[in-house]
């Protein structure tokens, strides 16, 4: 049996330890602590590093949590969402992006996406605002647009549609810590910004995620929230329900040692993506997603992904994937639209049919940092040979 090639595992600095043990040595075990507090200012200085764009930027506060989903439900808190809204989310995306609307007994209202990237279609984003409004006598309370497998949304145009209807944008950048558009790194365009330190993420620890917030009273806020809702008093005085959301300081010695190698993370990705588009060029019916060519988005590539046309190639992506799993290699189908899953079967849908069109024919591939040029051979010679016997 060949080796195991697994989709994205994560790989360690040799400094996560360091921290680690630094907050056993200093009995800083709990939510709060010096790694905590450094991991924070890491992220933030990551998110603002552009020169060009540092002094737009600087209100950017970093809220370490739990997990990504936990950043998605206190910022919809934040907006003010409450039981009986509808909050706008883009359908082809991880359940994590819609289940915090529901948690608040909200409504999601989903939209379809567009080709160039995959992500939310602005036109039909503002078909879904003026049909609820006409519809419920009501705005949404938010928008939920997900940077899909790193790449970047078309933010000015979502952004344009946004100001317009006067809605708050919490952007899921969950898959995309270090991608950008326009040169500002994703995480920092919406009112709020949501980022996943989850295993299988460009960085991670162990589990967690962060709220990005522009101003110090969000930050406060979510702090406060993600604590307990705790008030000021000698004795424990709860006045609203808070949650257990912030994040360990044992995890974020773990971030804190990640983030010496992000760069280079963000780095073999994209060597990893382009290494894909060269073997895989030529083959009838394969065809690999990249970013438009304007200049304007700059992808992290977090997983690269193809797509098959059968009538082309003369095979299915089931085909592919049972192929690779055969050779022992792990893949998975694009995510399953969230209009099409069970749970959300009642839930209002604005669509043109590409999310579905691409869940059917649509393949993540391996893309770790941890991956050798050799791997990826490997999965390339995998999908070749399925041409082959076609």
């Amino acid at each position: 049996m060949n080796s195991r090639i697994w989709m994205s595992l994560a790989r360690m600095s040799g400094r996560e330890q360091e921290f680690i043990q630094e907050a056993f040595d200093t009995n800083w075990v709990v939510p709060l602590g010096p790694n905590v507090n450094a991991f924070e200012k890491a992220l933030r200085d990551f998110l603002i590093e552009n020169e060009e764009l540092k002094i737009e930027s600087e209100e950017q506060h970093v809220v370490a949590l739990s997990a990504g989903t936990a950043a998605l439900h206190l910022g919809l808190i934040l907006l003010g969402v409450k039981a009986k809204d509808e909050v706008i989310c883009q359908s082809f995306t991880f359940a994590a992006s819609a289940n915090p609307i529901v948690y608040l007994e909200a409504t999601p209202v989903f939209v379809d996406s567009e080709r160039d990237t995959w992500n939310i279609d602005p036109e039909l984003l503002e078909k879904a605002i003026k049909d609820r409004i006409l519809k419920t006598g009501k705005k949404p309370k938010a928008i939920i647009p997900v940077h899909l497998y790193g790449m970047p949304g078309k933010m000015d145009e979502i952004l344009d549609v946004a100001r317009r209807y006067e809605i708050p944008v919490l952007e899921d950048a969950a898959e995309a810590l270090g991608s950008e558009y326009k040169k500002q790194r994703c995480g920092t365009f919406g009112t709020l910004g949501v980022l996943s330190f989850n295993g299988n993420k460009m960085i991670t620890t162990s589990g967690g995620g962060a709220l990005v917030c522009r101003t110090e009273e969000n930050a406060r806020q979510a702090l406060f929230y993600a604590t307990q809702a705790r008030e000021q008093a000698p004795h424990y005085e709860h006045e609203k329900i808070g949650y257990n959301y912030r994040m360990s300081n044992i995890c974020a010695g773990i971030g804190r040692g990640q983030m010496f190698v992000l760069g280079e993370h963000i780095a073999r990705r994209r060597c990893i993506h382009d290494l894909y588009v060269r073997l895989l060029k030529g083959m009838k019916g394969v065809h690999v997603m990249n970013q438009p060519v304007d200049g304007d988005f700059n992808s992290n590539y977090w997983l690269t992904c193809i797509t098959i046309e059968p009538e082309e190639a003369g095979f299915t992506r089931e085909n592919v994937r049972l192929a690779l799993d055969a050779d022992n290699i792990e893949s998975r189908p694009l995510w399953k639209p969230m209009h099409l899953q069970p749970v959300f079967k009642n839930a209002p849908f604005y669509g043109n049919g590409t999310s579905e069109r691409l869940f059917q024919i649509g393949l993540c591939l391996p893309s770790g940092p941890t991956l050798t040029d050799e791997d990826i051979e490997r999965v390339v010679r995998v999908i070749k040979n399925l041409a082959c016997k076609s």
